[in-house]
């Protein structure tokens, strides 16, 4: 199997050397460019059409969500190339703006996640084969906050669908939820069923529904705003 094809795109020049230094150790992965603002980024993707791209979310020009707007520009010119992108900061909106044309092809990571560096080959892989990738810590950031807005589409869910659905945003498969609940995964079924149902995911949304439902709970239990980063 050919390595996998990685822009970065990075202002940091220390980060950006660390990052390619540790990502340049993996046989599977090859970094064909390097870039550090948005037009060198894009200008990158154009000419070497990676499989995935690994940004930073605050670059410049701006400084502000030049990693968003990429993904969502390359959403429609490079449909195809996949985008993780990483971030300081735990914030659910970034994570809700990356993922609003779609999943698929979508990773967000923090920045801390670069010290593992086996966790970040792997959200390459992932996002390069399809799949997306939301932060645990930001799920688990929002799980804990244990608050969510007033009428909120999780008021209509009982108790226990709450409970499932918590475990679905902390990324536990169905085997996992129903030994954690000492229930049967047939009943795990069920619930999810239920709960893509009460949240009005069709089968045919753009975004995969389990990846849909959390991204819905975790809008729904945010206070706004960011969540700063565990340490």
């Amino acid at each position: 199997m050919p390595p996998i094809r990685v822009v970065l795109a990075e202002d940091g020049d220390l980060l950006r050397a660390g990052v390619l230094a540790l990502l340049e150790a993996y046989d599977d992965i090859d970094v064909v460019a390097t870039a550090t603002n948005l037009p060198e980024l894009l200008a990158a993707v154009d000419a070497h059409r990676p499989d995935v791209l690994l940004t930073d979310i605050r670059m410049p020009p701006d400084l502000t969500d030049e990693g968003v707007r990429a993904a969502g520009e390359l959403r429609r010119t490079h449909p195809g190339v996949g985008v993780v992108a990483l971030t300081q900061y735990a914030d659910v909106e970034y994570a809700l703006d990356l993922v609003r044309e779609g999943s698929d092809g979508r990773g967000y990571l923090l920045k801390e996640r670069v010290a593992d560096v086996d966790e970040l080959v792997a959200a390459l892989h992932t996002v390069a084969a399809g799949g997306s990738v939301i932060d645990q810590i930001v799920v688990d950031a929002l799980v804990e906050t244990g608050t969510r807005r007033r009428d909120s589409l999780l008021d209509r869910l009982t108790p226990r669908e709450l409970e499932v659905l918590s475990m679905v945003a902390r990324g536990m498969t169905n085997g996992a939820i129903a030994a954690g609940l000492v229930i049967t995964d047939r009943a795990v079924e069920k619930h999810i069923n239920s709960i893509l149902t009460k949240l009005d995911l069709p089968a045919d949304a753009p975004v995969h529904r389990r990846v849909a439902a959390t991204l819905v709970f975790l809008s729904e239990a945010g206070v706004g705003g960011g969540v700063a980063p565990r340490r």
